[in-house]
């Protein structure tokens, strides 16, 4: 990855044609330093905001598409996607599939394996693509806005971003294994039912 410095001149040097492939490949903070060279007037902010949505959105589609036809790949088995946890997935998909995606996309730390996971499941892209859009124009508008105001700190802002990602991803682990822990306690336990 380029340094963050190296990527405000870039975007300085080759505007809107350099800012989309960035943010397909960079996120969040290439939001901030767009928005804040808009609001150096070198950017229109409007502009920058549509470009960031749209490779966001396109970014999260290549994962979709990963998880979805690329169950074959060696690599998915690693990441949990083999054929029987995608049939666990797709279940799990069919009901809470929209609730999983908004989760993932605003809390960005567990955003690729969210969006690799609903491909795995084969959620209808539809879907997956009107549950990502309701949640990418806001988590977009909020960079935007964090950018155009406080973007002259954009290193600083990096620093608490990835912070703030690794905080919000320890918590939806404690989350999680609660959850897990949770119900397997409270699930009727078959061998104390024959006993009866």
């Amino acid at each position: 990855m380029p340094s963050l410095d190296t990527i405000t001149i870039l975007l300085q040097e080759y505007g809107y044609f350099f800012l989309f492939p960035v943010a397909v490949a960079e996120g969040p903070i290439v939001t901030v330093i767009a928005a804040f060279l808009a609001s150096l007037e070198l950017f229109h902010v409007a502009i920058v905001y549509v470009v960031v949505v749209a490779a966001d959105l396109f970014g999260d589609v290549i994962f979709y598409v990963i998880g979805r036809w690329g169950g074959n790949l060696p690599w998915m088995a690693r990441l949990g996607l083999h054929t029987a946890r995608a049939e666990q997935l797709t279940k799990h998909y069919e009901t809470h599939g929209g609730k999983i995606l908004v989760m993932g996309k605003l809390t960005h730390a567990a955003g690729f394996a969210v969006l690799l996971a609903a491909g795995a499941a084969k959620m209808s892209i539809g879907k997956f693509l009107w549950y990502n859009t309701l949640a990418t124009l806001p988590k977009s508008l909020a960079f935007v806005l964090l950018g155009y105001f406080f973007g002259h700190a954009y290193n600083q802002v990096d620093t608490y971003l990835e912070k703030g990602s690794l905080v919000i991803f320890l918590l939806l682990c404690c989350v999680g294994a609660y959850s897990i822990y949770y119900h397997k306690r409270s699930a009727p336990n078959p061998t104390t039912n024959e006993k009866r």
